[in-house]
């Protein structure tokens, strides 16, 4: 099957004897072993038929052998990290989510090494990754500054010094980025964003094809029990049905409101990767099938003021839903970063980043515009 029929058709058992064109939701926590057979699931912090089912399409999607589905992000990502050792050595990109940035300095008081460097300069690859090295972490493109790392370039060197590498796919999603294909190891999702795609709820995902890796995380997420209830597989299993539908209308919007922001006096640098002047804009065109519908940009003005004035754009954190939005990273997603490390990496207090929506993209287009005229107008008014 290609990849918009296994978005409909994997993972979905019917075996009711009802003629559900759709599975059951299995809402049950623990199963009578003597009504198996042979005896399979025993308590859904281990096993539950409905997280399996969402499970086995996300793994038919990047076309490997397993998939695990998390209760959060944050919780696939910190799975695995807490397998790595004290004095384990981490590369990890430099740009990366608030949330991350997070979880790296949790396993740095644990004595894990975490070196976060510019994964999307080629050179800079090649001095980090010599000697000891056990992961390295991947974020393309990269949130907020949407730089692109080379994934099999990076994928190579890595396993050169025996490193296991992870991409961090949440901002392109398996509709634009196969990042096992290129040579990853491990695809990790926020399934809340693109892949349930209506902002109603949690989730995060882990997928591979190593058994050993597998079993290993499979029995840290039964023991620490970050998983997702019934309910919730359910839900990002429909919203993952209609991905690619999603996606397509999403990029288109983004195109169109990135020519308005380059043309617009209230804007300065634009990133996005779709842009010709994009520095790895022919790596993107290669690596992924389209750049993408999130898009930052340096503001010329009063963020805040033009946060509050757009009408469509929801100012809140996020990203990958039906509906738009905007937000801060500096007081918003990136707010729990420090100061220093923001503005090294280039995350700057004049920086805006933008989740298109599923809306017409002439009402966003026109929505931005006028928002950062009125707080333009604003700003001028307060001057004189």
């Amino acid at each position: 099957m290609r990849f918009d029929t296994k978005l409909v058709h994997e993972g979905q058992r019917t075996s009711s004897g009802h003629g559900d064109v759709i599975p059951p939701i299995h809402v049950a926590v623990t199963f009578d072993q003597f009504a198996q057979d042979p005896a399979r699931h025993y308590y859904a912090r281990g096993e539950s038929p409905t997280r399996e089912d969402l499970e086995a399409c996300l793994a038919a999607l990047e076309d490997v052998r397993f998939a695990l589905a998390f209760s959060s992000g944050q919780a696939a990502a910190a799975a695995v990290l807490s397998l790595l050792e004290p004095g384990a050595r981490v590369v990890a990109s430099d740009d990366v989510y608030g949330g991350t940035h997070g979880l790296f300095e949790l396993c740095r008081r644990r004595g894990v090494h975490v070196r976060q460097v510019d994964l999307s300069d080629a050179e800079v690859v090649a001095s980090a990754l010599t000697g000891s090295v056990d992961l390295v972490w991947v974020e393309t493109p990269t949130n907020p500054l949407m730089k692109i790392a080379d994934i099999a370039a990076v994928s190579a060197a890595a396993h050169r010094v025996g490193a296991t590498v992870l991409v961090d796919n949440t901002f392109a999603s398996p509709a634009l980025q196969q990042p096992l294909a290129a040579g990853a190891d491990v695809s990790l999702h926020s399934t809340t964003k693109f892949i349930a795609g209506h902002s109603d709820v949690l989730g995060g995902a882990l997928v591979l094809d190593d058994p050993d890796l597998h079993r290993r995380l499979a029995a840290h997420r039964t023991v620490v029990g970050g998983v997702p209830g019934a309910f919730d597989c359910y839900l990002v299993h429909r919203g993952l049905k209609t991905l690619s539908l999603r996606v397509a209308r999403q990029v288109a919007n983004a195109r169109a409101a990135v020519e308005a922001l380059v043309a617009s006096p209230f804007v300065g640098a634009v990133h996005y990767p779709g842009l010709p002047d994009h520095p790895q804009s022919g790596l993107a065109a290669r690596q992924m099938s389209a750049p993408g519908s999130m898009v930052s940009f340096e503001y010329l003005g009063d963020v805040a003021e033009l946060m509050r004035g757009t009408t469509l754009f929801a100012a809140a954190v996020s990203l990958g839903g039906v509906r738009s939005l905007i937000e801060c990273p500096a007081s918003m997603s990136h707010r729990s970063v420090p100061r220093d490390v923001r503005l090294r990496a280039g995350v700057t207090d004049d920086l805006v980043r933008l989740s298109f929506g599923i809306e017409d993209p002439l009402d966003l287009v026109e929505d931005l515009t006028a928002a950062m005229a009125a707080a333009s107008w604003a700003e001028r008014s307060v001057a004189r």
